[in-house]
């Protein structure tokens, strides 16, 4: 009987487990596929009369190491469950490098540190929002557009897009999906990876879409006169990833009552389950059936009226603008968005407590929200209320629902893996800025501290205290800045990807 060779795997000695050379083949293929992109800051860097050289040079440099590294390394078609990790992982590692390129080739001297640059690249991929810019309006326009472009390009996944135009990418696609995918666990996706990649895609550009209609029409009627076609392209590019960059110094507050309402329900739409807004706009789904919408909903509602009853008695009065600023507040960091309408920093105590709450929600499974996600939440509290139960009454057998199918006992076991993991980081996270800040003479305090390990591991955005959403990120160290660049990257890939390639297990056979 004729035996199988298996392939050859490039550095076997190092890790007989996992393929390195299918994975640097498909991590070079995604990052030259990634230098298309920055043909848009080059033709709005034309347009408005700037300088061109440092898109054109990141652009060239991604494509010369992507296309490099393809044509030195074999087997894409070949990734496994292990190579996806690994993929996944390096992938938003080295985009971000990328994505980062122009800020330190630029002539801002707010980028004058490579870490500053990397940093800010890493939360525009990451769609956290977390910046270290203290005067946003000095950026001109392609580099501006750029930002907020990056976090559109990070809110889907670029694995995602690989997979959506790379025929080729079929098993080792699936893989990367799931990697990748927020909240893949509890969603069963249908048809083909191929088609589902294409269907979220659709949802995802056609709302971005709707939304540059909406608000480019509110400035065009008068409705909002700061609203023009630029304003309207760079914050719809980070309301529908979810990410919060503005190219203004407050945020969405300097815009028009219009142009707030519209972004409060396109962040809704953007926390919302794709596959789910794409079956209720072809009619083969009932939302109102879905447990996670519900809850997700009922979050919301609670948040914003237990902000809105703050805002009445902090003396803010009934109007249209405290429920205005209380939903919009409340929308924003729930779906991990991060814009800011209202110097919340500066609202009772109270309301910082909810928002740092609000920090470890996040939006839908299947969105481009962050954090937590609202059924991990659901199936948690069906968990703990299931093990009290057959402590009571230990013969009871009661599967665990989800929208009236049962979960799995591996599902719920990853599940409580996962929150213990994202609470942990988050702890560990919390001490090592708090560390570090003390070690290099920065005034810290453990609430700041632990609002910007929360924000930047959920991928929020802005923190409390000189974190807020008129702060910066700036007076951190640079010790802390790195800590917080891994907290953004394990937070957008959900943990598991990055956290098993710090395992022995994970290179060995």
């Amino acid at each position: 009987m004729a035996t199988e060779r298996r392939p050859q795997r490039l550095g076997r000695g190092l890790a007989p487990g996992v393929n390195l050379a299918a994975a640097g083949n498909l991590v070079g293929a995604l990052t030259k596929y990634l230098s298309a992109t920055f043909l848009l800051p080059v033709a709005v860097a034309l347009g408005y009369g700037e300088p061109v050289s440092p898109f054109v040079i990141a652009g060239a440099s991604a494509f010369l190491f992507g296309a490099g590294l393809e044509f030195l390394t074999r087997g894409k078609e070949r990734v496994g469950a292990r190579e996806g990790f690994l993929v996944v992982a390096v992938t938003w590692l080295v985009a971000a490098f990328f994505v980062s390129l122009p800020y330190m080739l630029s002539e801002e001297p707010q980028f004058d540190a490579p870490i500053d640059a990397y940093f800010e690249g890493m939360s525009g991929m990451t769609t956290t929002g977390a910046s270290i810019l203290t005067d946003i309006p000095a950026l001109n326009h392609s580099l501006a557009l750029w930002r907020q472009f990056s976090q559109w390009i990070g809110g889907m996944g670029i694995i995602v897009l690989a997979i959506a135009i790379l025929p080729r990418l079929q098993v080792g696609g699936r893989q990367l999906f799931a990697s990748e995918a927020p909240g893949h666990e509890f969603q069963t996706l249908t048809g083909s990876i191929r088609e589902t990649a294409r269907l979220l895609w659709i949802v995802y550009v056609g709302l971005t879409g709707v939304l540059i209609l909406i608000l480019t029409s509110f400035g065009l009627t008068g409705l909002d006169p700061e609203m023009d076609l630029f304003e309207a392209v760079a914050h719809a590019f980070t309301t529908m990833p979810t990410g919060g960059f503005s190219t203004r110094a407050e945020s969405i507050a300097e815009f028009g009552t219009a142009t707030e309402w519209a972004i409060i329900v396109f962040m809704l739409l953007a926390g919302t389950n794709f596959v789910l807004l794409y079956a209720v706009g072809r009619g083969k789904a009932n939302p109102a059936r879905d447990e996670e919408l519900r809850t997700y909903l009922a979050i919301v509602a609670l948040g914003s009226a237990v902000l809105f009853a703050a805002l009445i008695e902090a003396g803010s009065g009934w109007g249209e603008n405290a429920i205005r600023e209380a939903a919009f507040q409340t929308v924003a960091i729930t779906t991990t968005t991060g814009y800011a309408n209202a110097d919340f920093v500066a609202w009772a105590p109270v309301t910082s407590i909810v928002l740092l709450a609000l920090m470890f929600v996040g939006g839908m499974a299947l969105s481009t929200a962050g954090s937590l996600k609202v059924v991990r939440h659901l199936l948690l509290t069906r968990l703990l209320r299931r093990e009290l139960d057959q402590t009571i009454h230990p013969e009871i057998v009661r599967p665990i629902r989800f929208n009236r199918r049962p979960v799995d006992e591996k599902t719920l076991r990853g599940l409580g893996l996962f929150m213990l993991l994202y609470v942990a980081l988050f702890v560990v996270g919390s001490l090592a800025i708090s560390i570090e800040s003390a070690g290099a003479g920065i005034e810290v305090t453990p609430l700041e501290a632990t609002s910007a390990a929360a924000t930047t591991i959920g991928n929020v955005g802005p923190g409390l205290g000189f974190l807020g959403p008129l702060g910066s990120f700036e007076p951190f160290s640079d010790g802390s800045k790195a800590v917080m660049i891994v907290l953004m990257w394990m937070g957008r890939l959900e943990l598991i990807p990055a956290a098993v390639l710090f395992t022995r297990r994970y290179w060995q056979t």
